[in-house]
């Protein structure tokens, strides 16, 4: 629970002009509570209930948090069509990550305010899942067959936001289909056999396209990598993996 300074103080920075997230980082309050007492004080109306960022021209209330979404859907997620006209986005998320399980619904549900996120428990996973008749709109790499069947390239307005939060586009993309492992090696120090041990991050897809932007947002923001094979991408080197640490981190 917050008390009223709190809300009083996150409410001001709102109306300076800072982004939901922006205001949760500075002050350590949750996204889904700042979004809530927005609301309370600002009710949205069925008209704008359906409103979505990419139909009615306007910017994303969190970009941030749509660059986290599309990682993850890029990796792990599907778009099916529905009953009239309504798609479902479905992210799976492994039931052995329950904070990432987590960090999915609150994007999701950020990205659609007034839509109802739920969880569908299967063997070893959950989907994440919300029905809307926008996700073409808002995810349009959605198409019939595999992604890597087919061709995956942004649209300008998804580089835009992705150039603005490289991050959080590549922790989508590491949480769907990317991992933090430690290796280890033994080398011989003055006759006597030492193990040792680092970390590096692993991402796998088969999708080229995929493969291509992952590796297209470390560069941006300067982390060296290499292809392991066709569909790995590997970072190893330690100022890298520091960086990876300090703005990704393992699964959780």
């Amino acid at each position: 629970m917050y008390d009223l300074e709190t809300r009083k103080r996150a409410l001001a920075l709102l109306d300076r002009g800072l982004s939901q997230n922006s205001v949760s980082k500075q002050t350590g309050i949750s996204r889904a509570a700042i979004r809530s007492w927005r609301q309370r004080l600002e009710p949205i109306g069925r008209g704008r209930a359906s409103e979505c960022p990419r139909c009615a021209s306007r910017p994303f209330d969190d970009p941030s948090a749509y660059a986290y979404l599309l990682g993850l859907y890029l990796g792990d997620g599907c778009i099916s069509q529905g009953k009239r006209g309504v798609y479902s986005l479905r992210i799976a998320c492994a039931d052995a990550w329950p904070g990432l399980i987590d960090a999915c619904s609150e994007a999701m549900q950020v990205i659609r305010p007034n839509n109802k996120v739920f969880r569908v428990q299967r063997q070893g996973c959950q989907y994440v899942t919300c029905l809307s008749k926008h996700w073409p709109c808002l995810f349009p790499q959605h198409g019939p067959g595999k992604k890597h069947d087919r061709t995956i390239e942004p649209a300008e307005w998804q580089q835009d936001i992705v150039d603005a939060h490289p991050w959080e586009f590549i922790r989508g993309l590491i949480h769907s289909d990317g991992c933090r492992v430690i290796n280890w090696t033994t080398r011989t120090v003055r006759g006597e056999r030492r193990r040792y041990e680092y970390p590096r991050y692993f991402f796998t897809n088969l999708s080229a396209d995929i493969l291509d932007l992952f590796t297209s947002t470390l560069d941006q923001v300067g982390v060296e990598w290499k292809r392991a094979n066709g569909k790995n991408i590997s970072v190893a080197r330690r100022a890298s993996v520091a960086l990876m640490d300090a703005h990704v981190g393992p699964k959780y």
